[in-house]
């Protein structure tokens, strides 16, 4: 079997970007590249590896975790596949609460208790002691400390608004360097700086890498579009380079 890109793209239901980003970062190479056209073939091997990434993007595994997963031969595959499970089933089992609680809703009862607010406060506690010292930690503390609860809300439907921008442009096959999205990473940037704390491109830079890197993050972006979290990293690392 050799398929050029197009063919090989329809034949996995992935975009020729997306394969072109694959062999960008080194998650998937063409089996060969044409040196007279620069044409990319792909075969039987790459279709194999293709499945596997498929089936790992499937259980919301980052790219760089993929990678590791398959081209690492000391990484721990059955225990990484565990781990994902557990969190399958975590979800899985707040999913059904909130249905429970649905049907709750329409009979009238107080549906209050669906909501486990534990994961936020640990989070909140984890983000103190990872960055408690910090003068953007503190600075973010002494503006937001009188923040209400209405504008907590509508500061994250701002932000979240952007994000969705972000989804939009991938799907319209915009580029992460192009002026359309880095004026959305400088939005973003101002966002931060306004309401939050001063946003400088350093930060700016470990936010992009967080936003792939902690599944938290990435799960709540990905909810655009599947993707948006990575285009969003890989826009900020053009924007702060």
């Amino acid at each position: 079997m050799k398929m050029r890109i197009k063919e090989f793209a329809e034949f996995t239901g992935v975009s020729v970007r997306t394969l072109h980003y694959y062999d960008e970062i080194g998650l998937l190479k063409p089996a060969f590249v044409d040196k007279f056209t620069g044409y990319r073939f792909y075969d039987e091997s790459s279709l194999v590896r293709m499945q596997e990434i498929l089936f790992y993007r499937e259980l919301d595994f980052s790219l760089k975790c993929i990678a590791e997963i398959l081209s690492s031969p000391n990484y721990d595959k059955e225990k990484a596949l565990a781990e994902q499970k557990k969190l399958l089933i975590l979800k899985k089992e707040r999913l059904e609460r909130l249905i429970v609680a649905i049907d709750g809703a329409v009979k009238g009862e107080n549906i209050m208790t669906a909501f486990d607010s534990n994961e936020l406060e640990n989070y909140k506690q984890e983000a103190k002691e990872k960055w408690g010292t910090t003068t953007a930690y503190r600075e973010h503390t002494k503006k937001t400390k009188d923040y209400s609860k209405d504008k907590w809300n509508n500061l994250a439907g701002e932000m979240d608004g952007i994000f969705a921008e972000f989804a939009v442009c991938m799907k319209n096959g915009a580029e992460p360097d192009s002026d359309e999205v880095q004026s959305l990473v400088k939005a973003l940037q101002s966002h931060i700086t306004e309401n939050y704390y001063r946003c400088t491109n350093e930060i700016l830079a470990g936010l992009g890498q967080m936003y792939v890197a902690d599944e938290r993050f990435r799960n709540n972006i990905d909810k655009h579009a599947l993707g948006t979290a990575e285009f969003v990293s890989r826009a900020i690392e053009v924007y702060c380079k």
